[in-house]
Parts: C-alpha cells; structure tokens; sequence
C-alpha cells in the first residue's frame, strides 16, 4: 500500500467517522422528543458520543439570539451543518 492509497483510506474512515457522529446527533435530537429515561444505556452512549460535540455550540449560542431565552435547542442543527460541511470539504 503507497503513501496516497493510505492517505485516501484515511480521509475515508474519517468522512465515515463523521456521519456516524452526524447520525448520532440526529437520533438524539429525534429520542429527545421522547419519554426516555436519561439511565437509558443507549441514550448514554450517545450522550456520550454527541456531548463532547453540542456543548462548545450551545456555550456559544448562549450569548446570541437563537440561545437566550430560547426553548429549543440549536446546537444539533448547527453541529450536523458544521460536520456536513467538513465531509464535503474532504
């Protein structure tokens, strides 16, 4: 295997990374619609895999119009844009 097949493989496993985490942020804004309890184990994985990603934009969107007072949650929507745009980008 040479340097470019690695260097595409890569980029590969990388855009696949990202749309299971694009998916991930999906399926937890759709369950948040939802009785389910937080103890739930699979809403903690993907509590899990999705927090680390939503709280850096929801920090940031506190201090706009979309965050103040707001009663729904932008950062999924955001965060799935963001991620959409580096894939298209590789």
């Amino acid at each position: 295997m040479n340097g470019a097949n690695l260097t595409i493989k890569a980029l590969q496993a990388f855009d696949l990374l990202l749309n299971i985490i694009q998916w991930a942020i999906i399926l937890r804004a759709l369950l948040s619609w939802f009785p389910i309890s937080k103890e739930n184990v699979f809403y903690k994985i993907l509590y899990q895999i999705t927090e680390p990603i939503l709280s850096p934009i929801r920090k940031l969107l506190e201090n706009t119009p979309l965050g103040q007072d707001s009663m729904m949650d932008f950062s999924p929507i955001i965060a799935v844009l963001i991620l959409w745009i580096i894939s298209a980008l590789l």
